[in-house]
C-alpha cells in the first residue's frame, strides 16, 4: 500500500494517512461495523476498552480472509462523544501499522445500547492469493 500525504495540504491531524493507494492484484474485504462487545455479551465501560475489543473482533474476521490488522488501508470510527476520542485514538495508534491507514473519526449521537461508545470499520486488502502450479509427474525410464 502507498499512503497519499500531498505536501500542498495540511498533514493529518493524528496518525493516519489521507489516503491509502492500493495496487492491482489486491483482493479488498470490507468489515461491518464492530462494536465493543465480547462474544459472551459483555461490554466494557471504557472506551479504550471497547475500541481494544472492536480490533480484536475485526482482526478475528480478517483473519476468516487471511489477513491481518497490517492489512487495514481504510478505517471509519465513530465516538459518542469527545471525551471518548483519546481511549479510541490511542487504540487505533496500538492496532495498526506504518504507514497508517486512512482514518476518519466521527462524534455520533449513540448507538443502539447506551453502553457503546465506540464502532469500528474498516476496509482491508492484500495481495491475491497465487495458486500454486499443479504439480505433473512424470516417469522416468
Amino acid at each position: 500500500m502507498k499512503p497519499l500525504s500531498p505536501a500542498t495540504i495540511r498533514p493529518p491531524f493524528a496518525r493516519y494517512s489521507h489516503g491509502v493507494e492500493v495496487p492491482a492484484g489486491h483482493r479488498l474485504v470490507f468489515c461491518s461495523g464492530q462494536l465493543g462487545v465480547a462474544a459472551g455479551g459483555g461490554v466494557p465501560d471504557s472506551a479504550r476498552a471497547q475500541a481494544d475489543l472492536c480490533f480484536s473482533n475485526i482482526a478475528a474476521i480478517l483473519g476468516e480472509a487471511g489477513m491481518t490488522l497490517s492489512d487495514i488501508v481504510r478505517i471509519n470510527a465513530y465516538v459518542t462523544d469527545r471525551e471518548h476520542m483519546k481511549g479510541y485514538m490511542d487504540s487505533r495508534d496500538a492496532h495498526v501499522e506504518t504507514p497508517p491507514p486512512a482514518s476518519t473519526l466521527m462524534i455520533v449521537a449513540g448507538f443502539t445500547l447506551p453502553a457503546f461508545k465506540v464502532e469500528i470499520e474498516v476496509v482491508a486488502a492484500a495481495p491475491e492469493k497465487r495458486k500454486k502450479a499443479a504439480r505433473v509427474a512424470t516417469e522416468r525410464f
